[in-house]
Parts: structure tokens; C-alpha cells; sequence
């Protein structure tokens, strides 16, 4: 049976045009999930767990699998014990023989060399926009003096910080983020 699996890495994207393209290629069976490359992904584990022997694993492209080379030699060898095969739609794999193997393992050193192109680029984007005196990340929700009387209220003992999220009209996690500026400056949730 051929079994599918679409993954985009943030909730303001698509799966659509992989869903289309996994249909088109008769796959009827499909995990779908919106996952980034840190977070866990359960509908491929989902998907890995369903697998029966003979199955095919079909993705759109490679890099909407695995998260680096060792997470897809990983992910291939689990199919392989499952005798389970596995297609890309854009790339040129077929494991079941040498000359996919290698293909595939090259498809994979490559996504995850442009990967860590694409966090360098990033990082000395950040650092450039830094040192030009921008200030990385979303705008505070408070002004400064909004802030202080945030964090005043909260020293009185009489708010909580969902309490001061009604009051302000604010998502908690901004005043718990006003809170921690000022009594713990070193928080995790600060960074």
C-alpha cells in the first residue's frame, strides 16, 4: 500500500500543494502534520508505527521527512526492517537499489548542508541588523510605563498574572514576560 506524508514547519502554511501532489500519485493513505524541525512530528511516528510489510513510504520531497542526514538514515533503516520502500516525488530515490541508497543519502547530506547554510545566514543577518541597532524579535505589548505598573500591580500580591492579562487586555505569557524582566532577569522565557 502506498502511504504518505506531508509536513510543512509552521501553522501559516499549506500542505496543498503535497497533498495534491501525493494524490495525483495514488496515494489514498496520508499523515499529514504542521511541525518545525525541532518539534515532535507524531503523525510520521503515527505513520511508522502503521507501516505492514510491503508498504511504500511516499513524500513530496525528501526534506519534508527528516531533519538531517542521520534523522533519515534513521527513518530508512526503520523501513527497511518493516521491508518497507520508500519514494520521493521530486527526487530520483528508489531504496531498493544501491545506486537509490546512495542518491538518497546524498539528497540527504546536501538538505541538511543547506539547512545549516540557511541558520548562518540567519544568525549573521540577526547580528548585522544588531549591531545596526535594530532589536531582533516582536515589539514589546506594553510601553514602558504600562510595564512598570504590570509589574507593581504583581508585587502587590493582590493580582495574578492572569488577573493582569484580563485587566490589560493581554495574552499571559506578556505579563509573565513583564513580570520576569524585573524579578527574574535570567528566566528562560525572557530569551
Amino acid at each position: 500500500m502506498l502511504v504518505g506524508y506531508a509536513r510543512v514547519s509552521t501553522v501559516e502554511q499549506e500542505t496543498a500543494l503535497q497533498l495534491d501532489a501525493l494524490h495525483r500519485a495514488g496515494v489514498r493513505k496520508i499523515f499529514s502534520e504542521k511541525a518545525g524541525g525541532v518539534s515532535a512530528r507524531p503523525q510520521l511516528q503515527r505513520l511508522l508505527s502503521s507501516l505492514r510489510s510491503g508498504d511504500l513510504l511516499v513524500v513530496y520531497k525528501l526534506d519534508r521527512l527528516a531533519r538531517s542526514l542521520a534523522d533519515l538514515l534513521a527513518i530508512i533503516e526503520r523501513l527497511s526492517n518493516a521491508s518497507c520502500g520508500f519514494r520521493s516525488l521530486t527526487e530520483p530515490i528508489d531504496t531498493g537499489t544501491p545506486a537509490g541508497m546512495l542518491m538518497l543519502q546524498l539528497l540527504g547530506a546536501v538538505a541538511q548542508f543547506e539547512r545549516s547554510l540557511i541558520v548562518e545566514r540567519s544568525i549573521a543577518g540577526q547580528r548585522a541588523a544588531i549591531a545596526r541597532g535594530s532589536r531582533p524579535g516582536r515589539p514589546r505589548v506594553f510601553s514602558a510605563a504600562t510595564e512598570a505598573d504590570v509589574v507593581r500591580l504583581y508585587a502587590s500580591g493582590f493580582y495574578t498574572l492572569d488577573s493582569l492579562a484580563f485587566v490589560f487586555d493581554a495574552h499571559p505569557s506578556s505579563v509573565k514576560r513583564a513580570v520576569y524582566r524585573v524579578s527574574k532577569p535570567g528566566h528562560s522565557s525572557l530569551k
